[in-house]
């Protein structure tokens, strides 16, 4: 009856090294193979961040440039109209019916 609770017992402990020996193994294995993409997604990941600043900052420089556009029109429109744009007393018009 020893023998075979031993037996049983050493089974057991046999089959648990090997079961988390595999466990580690494959954690190993799933790690290694992740590690090996990660630069490769990096690469495709800093060339689309390096696409994307780029066209931001050209955004930037377009709406800087109509804005100062906008305020030399403003400038020019209101230069040329002078001081008759502004609303003021205006003589009355009697219409003939």
């Amino acid at each position: 009856m020893s023998e075979s609770v031993f037996l049983i017992a050493l089974s057991i402990m046999c089959g648990s090294v090997v079961l988390l020996g595999s466990m580690w193994f494959f954690r190993r294995v799933l790690e290694l193979k992740h590690q090996q993409r990660l630069p490769i997604a990096l690469e495709g990941l800093q060339a689309r961040l390096e696409h994307i600043e780029q066209t931001v900052d050209a955004t930037a420089v377009e709406v800087e440039r109509i804005s100062e556009a906008n305020r030399f029109m403003s400038k020019l429109l209101a230069d040329r109209a002078g001081p008759m744009a502004l609303p003021g007393k205006q003589e009355r018009v009697i219409t003939p019916h």
